[in-house]
């Protein structure tokens, strides 16, 4: 019998790290939610030694458990409306047939990473369910035999890479309407449209050789022959057909079985998203999470035809929601305690480091400084928009004051924002749920990307930022 230490042995290269990492990470690495909770006591402890008072963390911790809550029920409905479109018949046959391109283990891998990070730049949300049904549905093919921690990993890629140098991104999203933004926030940043930030040649450019970066790395780490792990060997299950409907059985379910009204909410929905289109910025309701989840839950329905079986698809995907309920609450607190809790010289956590790494960064460094503390901070805080809600104000208005491109600056936060996701297992919940897997058998993979990608965007972010000028803030005009 093959251990566990000659299959590593028998691979080579990138392969072999990445499965040395997976092999570590599956013996030490705990789950999400034990993460979750040691992050919360790392910054109290943290918090205590930077003066605060035991009263004022407790309270911090407290009063924020629950700030995000609305962050949280989207997050669930993410799971829940990518699930129940990509398991509708339609979609179903459509990952399938994608599922049968790839012909040979490796291919397979890099394709599930390339499809997730192009789907990602369109919408971060649809990527997560979307390349953990395809990784399922080429784990189900018995012609390949395929790593299905590897083919997890790279449906990860899309949160892990580029999710906010895409459309959605919240910080862009936030910094282009004025109304979403706070009034002492607008006055430092003014209006950073898309033009600016996300489809800035540098930007876009910077997003290519990610993409291409991530799709090589996950291609040669893939592990093959014995070192291979597959999705029985993990006892997972890959059936992801929907069981059949029971019959009608009395007159009160006609309209449970009806197309009727799936049809009418559908039509409902496609005349709020042409008024949406009409009335606003077509970026802006493309980019807005709400209505992605409204078009996708009302698309959902209409793709499975009856309320019956939507129903159906909704029970088999709400279990999957539950890692983020009792998760999500956890980073709220620990966000509070490094932003509210004040210390000594009434200044918190978030703020001394705001000030170290803004102090030291001065002139071509800068831009490196602020993805460095981007990182670091990310791997407790890994909320995009929340975060640069805190973030935004001393690091533009320290943008401001060497002369840094405003714009530029968003692009080098929301590309170094998404790394600490290779590492921290916050955003990987949905997938994890989709996938049947635990947090520890993605890392090896995600960890070795990591540890390429963080000197690609700290050389990225420094060079392109050499190609941009100061432009002032430009505030809204008055009504």
């Amino acid at each position: 019998m093959t251990s566990a230490t000659d299959e590593v042995r028998s691979e080579k290269g990138l392969a072999r790290v990445a499965q040395s990492l997976a092999g570590w990470t599956e013996k030490w690495f705990p789950d999400a939610y034990v993460f979750a909770l040691v992050g919360v006591f790392v910054v109290s402890v943290a918090a205590l030694a930077n003066g605060s008072s035991p009263q004022t963390v407790v309270d911090a911790f407290g009063d924020g458990f629950w700030d995000l809550t609305a962050f949280t029920l989207q997050m669930a409905m993410v799971v829940l409306t990518g699930y129940v479109v990509a398991t509708s018949p339609p979609v179903a046959r459509l990952i399938d047939r994608l599922a049968l391109v790839p012909q040979s283990a490796r291919t397979a891998v890099s394709f599930v990473a390339f499809l997730s990070m192009s789907v990602s730049f369109l919408n971060w949300g649809l990527s997560l369910v979307f390349g953990g049904l395809l990784a399922r549905a080429i784990a189900r093919r018995s012609d390949l035999r395929v790593d299905y921690r590897a083919l997890g990993a790279a449906a990860f890629m899309g949160l892990g890479a580029v999710w906010a140098l895409g459309m959605s991104s919240s910080a862009a999203q936030l910094q282009a309407t004025a109304a979403s933004l706070p009034p002492a926030l607008l006055e430092i940043t003014g209006v950073l449209d898309f033009g600016t930030t996300i489809f800035t040649w540098q930007s876009l450019l910077m997003c290519v050789i990610i993409i291409a970066l991530t799709v090589v790395i996950a291609h040669f780490s893939a592990p093959r022959g014995a070192a291979v792990t597959t999705a029985q060997d993990l006892d997972v299950d890959l059936d992801d057909r929907p069981k059949e409907v029971a019959p009608r059985t009395r007159p009160g379910e006609w309209l449970e079985y009806s197309r009727i009204l799936p049809a009418l909410a559908g039509l409902m929905t496609l005349g709020w998203l042409i008024s949406q289109l009409v009335t606003k910025p077509v970026l802006t309701v493309v980019s807005s999470l709400n209505a992605y989840l409204l078009v996708f839950l009302m698309l959902g329905l209409v793709l499975h035809g009856t309320p019956r079986k939507f129903l159906q698809a909704v029970a088999l995907a709400v279990p999957a929601t539950a890692g983020i309920l009792v998760q999500f609450p956890l980073y709220a607190a620990m966000a509070a305690i490094l932003t509210k809790a004040e210390g000594r010289n009434g200044l918190t956590i978030s703020e001394h480091l705001a000030e170290f790494f803004t102090n030291i960064g001065s002139g071509g460094g800068f831009t490196v400084v602020i993805a460095l503390y981007t990182v670091v901070l990310g791997l407790f805080v890994p909320s995009g928009g929340g975060k640069w809600l805190v973030e935004a104000p001393y690091v533009m208005q320290s943008a401001t004051d060497v002369g840094m491109n405003l714009g530029w600056t968003v692009q080098v936060y929301n590309v170094a924002e998404a790394l600490p996701n290779l590492i921290n297992p916050f955003f990987m919940l949905p997938l994890l749920a989709v996938l049947g897997l635990k947090a520890r058998d993605l890392v090896g993979f995600t960890f070795l990307q990591f540890m390429f990608h963080l000197p690609v965007v700290l050389l990225l972010v420094w060079l392109l930022g050499t190609t941009f000028e100061f432009v002032p803030p430009v505030q809204p005009s008055s009504p």
